[in-house]
């Protein structure tokens, strides 16, 4: 007959003599396919933990700005930026770039503009990209509160199939998470 394995495994103790017990976790099963809804899960998390959204509409908004500015200068002028479309390309490309193969403004407005739009895009542009990761991985983490919460819940639900011991580590847990809070909200001054 086979053995049954137990539903629980044992956390590393918070403190000596501690005993935690967390519902052990499925093995998961080696994945081939990009798992989609967990990146619209990780991209609907960083758009609402980070400012993602505000940085790249001022990015999109300076990039307007300056095309259009480049535009403004250029026109009539470069046989390149002919229209607001070839300045935006141009713009873009100066923006990831800095310094883009096909030939840029002609125009001394044009090119102090084109080379502001170099320099200030291209590290706006790689600084979103750094400011986000740093403010999402550098964020408190809650993780480890959660999963204990969760797993309070868990064994809650479970009371009756518990053992004494089992309930004792239960009461201790859930004592501790209500007077970490308690002391937390003590700790804030009042509004």
């Amino acid at each position: 007959m086979k053995e049954e394995e137990e539903p629980f495994e044992r956390v590393r103790p918070l403190r000596p003599g501690d005993v935690i017990l967390r519902r052990k976790r499925p093995r998961r099963k080696l994945r081939v396919l990009p798992n989609i809804p967990a990146m619209v899960i990780f991209l609907k998390d960083i758009s609402a933990r980070t400012p993602l959204v505000p940085l790249l509409l001022s990015l999109v908004g300076l990039w307007l700005l300056f095309s259009l500015g480049l535009y403004l200068a250029e026109g009539g002028v470069s046989e390149q930026i002919t229209s607001y479309g070839n300045a935006l390309w141009w713009s873009f490309g100066a923006m990831h770039t800095m310094g883009v193969n096909n030939p840029g403004p002609i125009t001394p407005a044009g090119m102090v503009i084109g080379g502001i739009w170099g320099i200030i895009g291209t590290v706006i542009f790689f600084g979103v990209i750094i400011a986000i990761f740093y403010a999402y991985f550098m964020r408190p983490r809650q993780r480890p509160s959660r999963e204990l919460i969760t797993a309070i819940q868990y064994n809650l639900g479970e009371l009756e199939d518990l053992s004494a011991s089992e309930l004792e580590a239960l009461r201790d847990a859930t004592t501790r998470v209500i007077d970490a809070q308690i002391s937390k909200l003590k700790g804030k001054p009042s509004g």
